[in-house]
């Protein structure tokens, strides 16, 4: 069994890494990059997906402490609300755009999905700008306080939208289903 759920994450690493668009709709998990050490020396670092099967695992990742892409491996509940906090940068490297991705899904070489997941929580705030739920379905309230929050085609927030201004309601994208009212608080 342990055996077949490394292969999984290890399956869900490469399928993850395959994807990646111009327009930051399916983001790659695996990027090489090369930095500069203090001896002017050049050390390759390789940046990865937060791989997570677990509720504390999943509240580590989206913590300001985290990463830039956070995938899940199965169904995750938490008991308590979540806030999604930082500024990340895409495939995890400064001299990109800031943007942050959470991935309840997999897909396979042609970046079909072939599964997707349900995080389930009472309520998740939405801190990190520019953050893409790309699929998958999130169980809960979202309340949205950044710019840029993109709920994706494929996705689904069971659950009621707040925008904490229209600010952060005109910038979104949302694409995806959203089953409860979609409102700005006041």
């Amino acid at each position: 069994m342990k055996f077949k759920l490394f292969l999984a994450m290890i399956l869900s690493v490469f399928l993850l890494a395959a994807c990646g668009t111009d327009d930051n709709a399916d983001e790659g998990t695996n990027e090489d990059t090369t930095e500069e050490t203090d001896g002017g020396e050049e050390a390759d670092a390789v940046t990865t997906a937060s791989i997570v099967n677990e509720a504390d695992a999943f509240v580590d990742a989206v913590s300001e402490n985290g990463t830039w892409i956070i995938a899940t491996l199965n169904d995750i509940t938490l008991e308590e609300e979540v806030t999604v906090a930082g500024e990340f940068h895409d495939k995890g490297d400064e001299a990109n755009d800031v943007y942050r991705k959470i991935a309840p899904y997999t897909q396979d070489e042609d970046r079909n999905i072939t599964a997707s997941y349900t995080i389930t929580t009472p309520k998740m705030t939405i801190q990190s700008e520019n953050l893409n739920f790309y699929a998958g379905t999130l169980a809960g309230d979202v309340h949205v306080e950044a710019n840029g929050f993109q709920l994706g085609e494929e996705a689904k927030i069971d659950g009621n939208l707040t925008f904490a201004s229209q600010e952060y309601q005109d910038s979104a994208n949302i694409a995806g289903e959203v089953t409860g009212d979609t409102t700005v608080a006041e």
